[in-house]
């Protein structure tokens, strides 16, 4: 029998279908990889606004992380926004209870806007409790200087930020670079390993999209369940999320979301 690779995602529920384990899950389908996930917090959303949350209680959460490493197993795992220091610090002991391996994690600290999305306790907690223990963490330009205190005006300033990154403890990090308006044609990412430093570029797409963070993590966690290569899981991931926003589609009234079945 064909062994399926198996990729989880810890995140909430993105009632409009955008972002969340909703894109989390189509994402691992569209890459060939069983999904599962552990939802810790449902929100109310639609491609206009968020209109509720609701934190998932922590006992829960654990239990859900719980039943799948106990049957299913997962050969990575993406981690999403994570809103208190109490869902951190159990999604950790959770994490670090079944020795997982491959975790990407989006550090949702700062929405597209620039409005901080956790405060001042819950970011030190992710620092000490899960960036250490990550395959890979994405911040955006903003999160990677909230991180590291440091400002980003340009490529070096992204490259010197990236080493302040590893710092923490990860194994390697990929900045984000869609908001550094440097070029107005071209989007240039950062991979830094410890080692070496990837550039990754693309034309810029004009469009407004709920969800690619979400579905960028989730994608390197999906080529992580198939092939360890770290380098060729965050290129391949870029490449698949690039399409999927070229033919990214409305469904509301305001944002795009991502065209995770697009035609190849």
């Amino acid at each position: 029998m064909q062994k399926i690779p198996k990729a989880l995602t810890i995140a909430g529920s993105d009632s409009g279908g955008g972002a969340g384990i909703q894109a989390d899950l189509k994402t691992f389908a569209s890459l060939g990889v069983h999904g599962s996930g552990a939802i810790v917090a449902l929100t109310a959303q639609n491609t206009k606004t968020v209109t509720a949350v609701h934190n998932v209680p922590t006992d829960f959460i654990s239990k859900q992380i719980d039943a799948i490493f106990d049957d299913i197993g997962a050969d990575a795992v993406k981690i999403g926004m994570l809103s208190t220091p109490e869902i951190i610090n159990t999604v950790a002991a959770s994490l670090k209870k079944w020795n997982a391996k491959n975790i990407v994690l989006d550090p949702v600290i700062v929405a597209a806007s620039g409005a901080k999305l956790l405060q001042d306790d819950a970011i030190d907690t992710l620092k000490k409790e899960l960036i250490p223990s990550s395959s890979i963490i994405t911040p955006n330009l903003y999160e990677a200087e909230i991180l590291t205190n440091n400002k980003i005006k340009d490529i070096e300033d992204m490259k010197i930020v990236a080493k302040e990154i590893l710092k923490l403890g990860c194994k390697s990090v990929l900045i984000k670079g869609g908001h550094l308006n440097l070029d107005n044609d071209i989007v240039t990412d950062i991979f830094y390993d410890g080692t070496n430093f990837t550039e990754i570029k693309n034309k810029r797409i004009d469009k407004e999209c709920h969800g690619t963070g979400c579905a960028l993590s989730s994608a390197i966690a999906a080529n992580l369940a198939k092939n360890p290569d770290l380098k060729e899981a965050v290129k391949e991931a870029i490449s698949y999320v690039h399409k999927a926003l070229e033919q990214g589609y409305k469904i509301g009234e305001a944002n795009f979301v991502l065209n995770h079945f697009y035609k190849k």
